[in-house]
């Protein structure tokens, strides 16, 4: 289908016809939106795109048939030139997490304005994406843990096999005395591994090392002591 005057075409999927209604009659208030059509549920949702050929899909996540959430993987999959907006009323973490992995482009609110919905629409179909404020807080914060977790990683990968071994060691509660016999070196090499070990992965006390020692598999949790 040709494209009309540059206008954001969009397809609306929500199982609640009210709703449908209402935001079908907002938008089309706006000269620059264009509503194509309507589906009731996921397949329904699909369906339409591929019938269509909608700029943006505004979709709801909880539908009969198929959610909107594997209505979004299977457009983006299919048809990749068609972003998604999700519009809802959960704004829960868990939520939050399975519509991004989902392939959506963006996040809004249900409760949220018209100018920020539209706002969300414009930015979406530009290829931005868009989460509602308290949404966007969740998603930095995500990626702030995941980075982090990536960070200490590639730290735990530049351990040598030896500074692996004394940090097993450190978790199992032996002293620098006991490392320094089982593994035939002195005393001071020892305190030189447990220096580097630390320095690397960022830990300073023997509590933190413990616990990123059995969160890494380098020790297990029943041979681990635990540091007062």
């Amino acid at each position: 289908m040709n494209k009309k005057n540059n206008k954001i075409r969009i397809l609306l999927a929500d199982d609640h016809p009210v709703v449908r209604k209402g935001i079908l009659s907002v938008l089309s208030s706006l000269k620059h939106l264009e509503i194509l059509g309507e589906a009731s549920d996921g397949q329904e949702a699909v369906a339409k795109v591929k019938e269509l050929s909608p700029d943006l899909v505004l979709m709801d996540v909880e539908m009969p048939r198929m959610s909107g959430l594997e209505a979004t993987k299977l457009i983006r999959k299919d048809f990749p030139k068609t972003r998604v907006l999700i519009l809802s009323i959960h704004s829960g973490k868990q939520n939050v997490l399975q519509i991004i992995q989902s392939g959506a482009q963006g996040y809004v609110l249900k409760d949220a304005s018209l100018a920020d919905l539209v706002h969300a629409i414009e930015s979406v179909h530009k290829g931005e994406p868009f989460f509602s404020p308290n949404i966007s807080q969740i998603v930095l914060s995500q990626y702030l843990v995941e980075s982090g977790a990536d960070e200490q990683e590639t730290s735990s990968k530049k351990l040598s096999a030896r500074e692996r071994e004394v940090l097993a060691m450190i978790a199992e509660g032996q002293s620098n005395k006991e490392m320094a016999s089982k593994l035939g070196v002195g005393v001071r090499t020892i305190e030189t591994h447990r220096e580097r070990v630390m320095a690397k992965l960022g830990i300073h006390t023997v509590a933190g090392l413990t616990k990123y020692a059995i969160a890494h598999g380098i020790v297990k949790l029943d041979d681990a002591h635990s540091p007062r």
